[in-house]
């Protein structure tokens, strides 16, 4: 039996409902579905979707990330996305506080924020747990008695009172760590401190304890370098860096800006760990929350609102979750975006 007279034989069908049931239109919309469905043709809200221009950060060959349609059926404006350590991908639908884990186009779950294989991607740059002070960069880094070591390609750094921050860069060969060599005084050393001056029966005694306690803090300084290894510090194995800490106030290190790098940002420049400028940022750029730099520090690109803006004046829009990668020995700048056509998350990749 054709399509002409399958559509014949429904439309009959259709015209044999009760009146009321063909009030508002309802018979024009059965009969347009029903053609539809019988000639092949597409569905007009289907039609109006895939019609919906491609951004214009689109590129000719972009990679999928993550297919919306088909058995997940999700919303893009109700999913966060971000890139993963192994360059997998983690999706949030904020719709059902559900995870998936997309490798290679190809997405696992749902998962439930409790689920061990999302428990497993949580792990942060540092916390406050002192069986894992750091988190994901714990490797690096062990504890002895009560002060800190790092241990990195083989070599050893350290000890240290006490850790500020510590970053690897995306190559995986460089660190750099702001470190405190010498406290006056532990927290836990601190509290007992004050717990003793406390507890003090009389004045008199109280002050023979913060006399005591105030000598062997100052023995404590004087043993461990001076007044200078009470402050910050920076310890790296990049060659030929010469940080100067009281010059660098309001520096920020960043292990996300140059791939095989480790940067230091303010408001409006992008140095090295030396001090050296690489870029001072233009007005618009300046405080933007992702900077990039390319291999060779000739250009740089700031990501506002769903915009990279490059150096050279050139602006890519309706993206996000820029980020650097490395393939075959040659470092690109890729980005996501959503695709209307495809109903799904593309990538491109710009030589970078």
């Amino acid at each position: 039996m054709n399509r002409h007279i399958l559509l014949f034989l429904a439309v009959c069908v259709i015209y044999t409902l009760p009146m009321n049931a063909q009030k508002g239109g309802l018979l024009k919309k059965v009969a347009k579905s029903v053609s539809n469905e019988i000639l092949g043709n597409t569905d007009e809200s289907t039609t109006v979707k895939n019609s919906e221009p491609e951004p214009e950060c689109a590129c000719d060959q972009p990679e999928l990330v993550m297919d919306l349609g088909g058995k997940l059926n999700l919303d893009y404006t109700e999913l966060t996305i971000s890139v993963l350590d192994d360059g997998s991908v983690l999706a949030k639908s904020t719709a059902g506080n559900e995870y998936y884990i997309v490798r290679n186009g190809v997405a696992e779950g749902p998962y439930k924020p409790d689920d061990p294989a999302i428990k497993a991607y949580e792990a942060t740059d540092a916390d406050d747990s002192n069986t894992d002070p750091f988190g994901k960069y714990s490797k690096y880094i062990s504890r002895s008695g009560d002060r800190y070591l790092i241990t990195f390609a083989g070599k050893k750094y350290g000890p240290f009172a006490r850790f500020d921050n510590f970053l690897v860069s995306l190559s995986g060969d460089k660190f750099a760590a702001m470190v405190v060599k010498t406290v006056a005084v532990t927290d836990e050393e601190g509290k007992k401190m004050e717990e003793a001056v406390k507890n003090a029966k009389t004045q008199q005694e109280q002050m023979e304890l913060a006399m005591k306690y105030t000598q062997q803090m100052q023995q404590r300084v004087q043993e461990g370098g001076g007044a200078m290894s009470t402050m910050p510090s920076l310890v790296t194995n990049i060659p030929d860096v010469n940080y100067d800490f009281m010059k660098s106030q309001g520096e920020s290190l960043n292990n996300n800006i140059k791939y095989d790098d480790i940067l230091a940002t303010t408001y409006n420049k992008i140095t090295d760990l030396s001090g050296n400028t690489i870029f001072t940022l233009k007005s618009e750029d300046a405080g933007a929350t992702d900077l990039f730099v390319n291999t060779d520090n000739t250009k740089y690109a700031a990501y506002k609102y769903g915009t990279l803006t490059f150096s050279d004046n050139t602006k890519l829009s309706d993206l996000f979750n820029p980020h650097l990668v490395k393939e075959n020995g040659k470092v690109f700048l890729a980005y996501m975006y959503y695709s209307p056509k495809r109903n799904s998350i593309m990538q491109c990749k710009i030589p970078f």
